[in-house]
């Protein structure tokens, strides 16, 4: 049983499982068992084990030949497992917060937490051409604990991409965590900023457009 946080160092071939199904959201057995160097039958047997914990969902793929094949995917419990940075006390602060003043209460705190960080973490990115800034900025979300990563794209802009929620059980109950992300990116890289892909809304990641040529 796993009991215990995981890492990007995994300490066994389940957690690394679980570390790579994080990191690309859904897969195959047979590329399990390309990025783990191990047979079929022995990523099978350790998808079986993670299943039965409740830490893997799996789907049918019927194909239009030969038999269906299952994509594995974390369960919501699988969440836990991860780098949560200080989920419990951040909840504990903005129930108090919405049992004072409701959902406007909660807005206001959160804002006046984005404007501070984002006073303190200009200095990163300061004299950066666009580019360097949204490095440092996945950087400044990867050390948050988000496995956050970053790609230019055809068209001149650039993709931010997160793959781990550190505030998962935060922002379920209170999206306005979600709401304020795209604002912090924008105030850091100087330019439009929007949402395109919401791990709340099932996709595997929560992917963010920076529009190179729009001025925030």
């Amino acid at each position: 049983m796993i009991a215990h946080q995981l890492d990007e160092k995994p300490d066994s071939t389940q957690d690394a499982i679980l570390l790579y199904l994080k990191k690309q959201g859904e897969m195959g057995v047979s590329e399990l068992c390309e990025v783990l160097g191990i047979t079929a039958m022995a990523v099978r047997r350790h998808l079986t084990a993670l299943t039965s914990e409740g830490l893997i969902d799996s789907r049918i793929v019927r194909q239009s030949r030969g038999r269906p094949s299952y994509r594995y995917k974390l369960s919501e419990k699988a969440e836990s497992l991860f780098p949560s940075g200080f989920q419990n006390l951040a909840m504990d602060l903005l129930d108090a917060v919405f049992e004072q003043q409701g959902h406007k209460g909660v807005m206001k705190i959160l804002e006046a937490r984005n404007q501070k960080r984002s006073v303190r973490l200009l200095e990163r990115v300061k004299d950066k051409d666009l580019k360097e800034r949204v490095k440092e900025v996945s950087r400044i979300f990867s050390e948050d604990g988000y496995m956050t990563e970053w790609k230019e794209l055809p068209d001149g802009n650039y993709f931010i991409f997160q793959r781990h929620c550190a505030l998962h059980d935060v922002a379920n109950q209170y999206r306005q965590v979600c709401a304020l992300e795209p604002q912090l990116m924008s105030s850091l890289l100087g330019v439009k900023v929007t949402r395109e892909k919401y791990m709340l809304q099932n996709d595997p990641v929560c992917g963010y457009i920076v529009h190179s040529g729009d001025e925030a």
